[in-house]
């Protein structure tokens, strides 16, 4: 019972609101690189906000689903079908059993988001079914034949005799959520990093006072920016310290890196700033050659 992967496009992730507390064994935060429209799909069905779901790249996936189940798609927007007809995003949407359901390229963002009511069934580790691609851990991309577990949102298995949720007609939906345009720039706010001072005065300017380029060499460990380069004013060796969410390092290319979900727990690199979380989600869904703008005061 539950989900058959037909295809799992170029990357398909198992993938809830990540895991805390846990640098100290080495382990990075993982979790939905664009954590609001996992959280949307599954208010929209009822489920608990970090409830595991699907976070599809690119498209490319196709599921049959053996058991019937409500759905919800966020994130990208692009087509998707069941059976061939297209349903809606940002909604609560039902999948008959037998039903092939198909996600296309999208036409903005790069990430779709699926969940299921009540969830997906995968095994935690340290309190997150999330997987991280940087250490390898969690559960591992999904792969044509493996079979995805449903649960009641208490984690117990859907069986055959149980009944799947169906979301009462005034529960949240027609929940809209554009996802960045492709053609216009983003905005993210920075504060100031801890290793600022190790940049000269040009370079703290130029931060924020040019437009950088999503390298489509980014991944879910870090967004990678192109564009002028940034000059440090100090030239000894920084000892490895310990690196959070969102800090933009700085390695000798001068070209920065913004750590995202899986990122290293440590780094030897000079952090100049750091993104405020709550505008990571725009980089989650950020594609090669978007135009990125940072905003805030980081000088002296």
């Amino acid at each position: 019972m539950g989900i058959v992967v037909m295809a799992p496009g170029p990357l398909t992730l198992i993938e809830d609101l990540g895991r805390r507390g846990s640098a100290d064994l080495g382990l990075s935060p993982s979790g939905a690189l664009d954590r609001k429209s996992l959280m949307l799909a599954n208010a929209l069905l009822g489920n608990a906000p970090g409830a595991p779901g699907l976070e599809v790249l690119l498209g490319g996936l196709r599921l049959r689903f053996v058991t019937g189940a409500s759905v919800a798609v966020t994130g990208a927007e692009g087509r998707v079908t069941v059976n061939g007809t297209d349903i809606d995003l940002n909604q609560a949407v039902r999948v008959p059993p037998g039903a092939v359901m198909a996600f296309g390229p999208p036409a903005f963002g790069i990430r779709y988001y699926l969940a299921v009511s009540g969830g997906i069934a995968a095994p935690a580790l340290l309190g997150s079914c999330s997987a991280d691609l940087l250490s390898g851990e969690g559960p591992p991309p999904l792969k044509a034949g493996d079979t995805l577990a449903l649960t009641r949102g208490n984690g117990a298995a859907v069986t055959a005799a149980a009944p799947v949720h169906v979301p009462a007609p005034d529960v949240v939906r027609h929940v809209f959520r554009r996802a960045p345009d492709p053609d216009s720039p983003i905005t993210l706010r920075v504060d100031r990093g801890p290793r600022a001072d190790w940049f000269d005065d040009g370079s703290l300017r130029r931060l924020t006072g040019q437009f950088w380029t999503m390298s489509p060499e980014s991944n879910r460990i870090g967004a990678r920016l192109l564009g002028r380069p940034l000059r440090q004013n100090r030239t000894e060796e920084l000892p490895s310290e310990g690196a959070v969410l969102g800090a933009l390092q700085v390695p000798p290319s001068g070209l920065p890196t913004v750590f995202l979900a899986d990122h290293p727990v440590t780094g030897g690199y000079p952090v100049i700033a750091v993104v405020r979380r709550a505008d990571l989600d725009l980089l989650g869904q950020a594609r090669p050659g978007q135009r990125i703008r940072f905003l805030g005061a980081i000088g002296a």
